[in-house]
């Protein structure tokens, strides 16, 4: 049980922890010093230590390195005692186990640095098999170049021995590498270390600014965490290490550890400046979920457009142009790297208006291939009798083409920029205009009524916006995009949250959702009434779908309540600290 480690804030594996110490230590830190090593039972047996609450005592242990044979390391399974003070067990990442402790340390960490997939094996192994409050320590292995990939994996302290042994052969360690000190013409760094002349700079200060470089970089990542913006950081510093970037691309591959810690929401804006931004956990989320939960309500023809810098895309000024053109006359998808495709009532939804991408005017021939494969799977489920494509020739028009190829669409496809034009010149909108000659508008009730199931089938699961309403005299007021939900002209159910395109249920949309054939997430808690949050302790189950930034319905014998994850599901029901749910709403039975 972790009683002496809490976790306040994540971003993805990444957590802002503290070590609940006599002098608190917010995570990810350096915590070398704070190890207080009860020594090693291969010498003689130890009795177990009386433990300090300034320091995290570490049980006595037998570190096996990497590779050591399993009959050898299974033939060690100590058991340790509850303690009442801070304390961390010694394990290997190739048969990890949970002994309780506030920590781990991972004693085959040197092992696993500089090869991605090993790195990222041993990470995930260790997460799976300790609670998701454990506090996860790799010693030996930090430097200011990596430590951002490596809390951005999950882990919450390092030490300072590597970048102590740099320095007393004298390699100065900086966020891009290291630099022979004999061949350093200047000091690139204002740390109390190097305040002195390049003359009089020695391998002893050279160790004190290696550590101040890591405690620096240690305090960027935890504001990276804060602001939800550690992998647009991640993926620029990844560029200076062969190993950081094939780690972070295992990471990715990981899809079950990333996704289930990746927040649905953020407030943060993503920052799409290199390729790899395609597969972060979140893109790669809207896209399955577009493709394999979003289904088409409208009649009318398919119109494909480019995105814009703008969002939401019907605020631009060219998505305006489009509008006076079509007036509801067609379904709207928005093509875009890195997002892939975005139905008009998906456009608020995380992330499709929370991103800035890179703009060239040409596209990566992996973006066409992404895009390419999205939008395939989005016409695979949807069914158009005609399609126009209103999008100009670069990357776009590509996309179109191979897509139009690869699913024999014949001639339902109508391409309406002249080659070389622009999709707002006047010549365009004419051929667009003629392209819907004939076509009956739908209604602001239909396409309201069909965004609110959109976003519940996005949210729920696939049909989940048709089997929340089946028995509901569905009704939608105020406007878009924050539109109300109504059964009836008296109860409200929820309200259309537009900074994020989420819904938030009131508590009589709780009961519906509750009670209906849609796919729900439940906490289950402890006989209480929550009033504000409903913290980790008093949490008896939670269902594994569940993600941070969920609605989800807690109940228990005492209360019913609405609210929002702050942990994903497993986390909720392993955690012995911590808010697990932002409750909104509160019902006492």
């Amino acid at each position: 049980m972790t009683e002496y480690f809490e976790i306040h804030a994540r971003d993805g594996a990444a957590r802002l922890g503290e070590l609940r110490l006599t002098e608190p230590c917010r995570t990810p830190a350096l915590v070398g010093d704070l190890l207080d090593d009860a020594g090693s039972e291969w010498v003689a047996d130890r009795p177990s230590p009386a433990g300090d609450p300034s320091s995290l005592t570490v049980f006595p242990h037998r570190a096996f390195p990497g590779g050591t044979a399993p009959e050898v390391r299974d033939s060690f399974a100590p058991e340790y005692p509850d303690v009442d003070f801070p304390s961390a067990a010694v394990i290997s990442s190739e048969s990890p186990l949970d002994y309780g402790t506030d920590a781990v340390i991972v004693s085959d960490a040197q092992s696993v640095r500089g090869h991605g997939a090993a790195f990222v094996e041993a990470i995930v192994a260790i997460r799976d098999a300790v609670p998701a409050d454990t506090a996860l320590i790799l010693p030996g292995v930090a430097t200011p170049r990596n430590v951002s990939l490596l809390a951005y994996a999950g882990v919450d302290g390092v030490d300072a021995a590597r970048a102590t042994a740099a320095g007393t052969r004298g390699h100065y360690l900086t966020t891009d590498g290291f630099h022979h000190l004999d061949a350093l013409e200047e000091l690139p760094c204002a740390c109390s270390a190097c305040q002195v002349p390049r003359e009089a700079f020695t391998r002893a200060d050279c160790v004190e600014h290696n550590r101040n470089a890591l405690r620096a970089e240690l305090a960027r990542v935890r504001g990276r965490i804060r602001s939800g913006r550690l992998r647009d950081y991640v993926e620029g510093q990844a560029r200076h290490d062969q190993w950081l970037t094939a780690a972070m691309r295992e990471l990715d591959d990981r899809w079950a550890y990333v996704e289930e810690r990746a927040p649905i929401l953020r407030e943060a804006e993503i920052a799409a400046t290199t390729s790899d931004t395609i597969r972060r956990p979140e893109i790669q989320r809207y896209a399955d979920r577009v493709t394999s939960r979003y289904r088409n309500r409208f009649k009318n023809p398919l119109v494909l457009v480019p995105c814009s810098a703008r969002k939401p895309y019907s605020e631009s000024q060219s998505h305006g142009q489009f509008h006076d053109v079509i007036q509801w006359r067609a379904h709207l998808v928005s093509m875009t790297s890195p997002i892939g495709v975005v139905p008009q009532e998906l456009e608020t939804t995380y992330p499709a208006q929370h991103y800035d991408t890179v703009v060239t005017g040409r596209w990566s021939a992996e973006e066409v291939d992404f895009v390419a494969s999205i939008l395939r799977r989005y016409l695979e489920r949807n069914e158009y009798s005609k399609i126009v494509a209103h999008v100009p020739d670069e990357g776009y028009r590509d996309v179109v083409e191979r897509v139009e190829a690869e699913l024999d669409l014949g001639d339902r496809v109508t391409y309406t920029v002249p080659e070389g034009g622009h999709p707002t010149d006047d010549d365009s909108l004419s051929n667009l205009a003629d392209a819907l000659d004939g076509e009956l508008k739908y209604s602001k009730r239909e396409r309201e009524h069909n965004t609110v199931r959109a976003i519940a089938d996005y949210l729920l699961g696939d049909g989940a916006g048709d089997d929340l309403f089946a028995d509901v005299d569905l009704q939608t007021t105020s406007r878009y995009p924050k539109i109300q939900v109504r059964d009836g002209a008296e109860t409200q159910l929820a309200t259309m949250v537009p900074q994020y395109g989420t819904l938030s249920f009131t508590l009589d949309g709780a009961h519906l959702w509750a009670d209906s054939d849609a796919p729900t997430k439940r906490v289950e808690i402890d006989g209480f009434v929550p009033h504000g949050s409903v913290l980790a302790p008093g949490i008896v189950d939670a269902d594994e779908d569940i993600r941070v930034g969920d609605e989800v319905i807690v109940e228990g014998p005492k209360a019913f309540a609405i609210g929002r994850a702050e942990m994903f599901g497993r986390e909720m029901a392993e955690s012995t600290r911590g808010e697990a749910v932002a409750v909104r709403h509160v019902e006492e039975l």
